[in-house]
């Protein structure tokens, strides 16, 4: 395995090991918030492995869907949700 090879290996492996870390702490967080921001980071690992993988264009998709959409609309809902209970109260 040459130089360029083992950097490849590490660089998968960093990022299959952060984006299974980070949907662990998604998944074990106590606040919502904490949840949707390691989503994000889950969403950002898969992006780079499909970036180092050759898949540009599903990178992209992944990047702006995966960690950038869905974490604003998460983000948005849940503020809706705080202000209607502060509402009721």
């Amino acid at each position: 395995m040459s130089l360029n090879g083992t950097l490849v290996f590490v660089l998968n492996t960093l990022a299959v090991v952060g984006a299974v870390a980070a949907a662990f702490v998604a998944v074990r967080a106590r606040r919502l918030i904490d949840s949707v921001i390691a989503l994000a980071a889950t969403g950002s690992f898969v992006a780079l492995e499909f970036l180092l993988l050759q898949a540009p264009d599903v990178a992209i998709a992944e990047a702006s869907v995966g960690a950038v959409l869905s974490t604003i609309l998460y983000i948005i809902a849940l503020r809706k949700v705080k202000a209607d209970e502060e509402d009721r109260k």
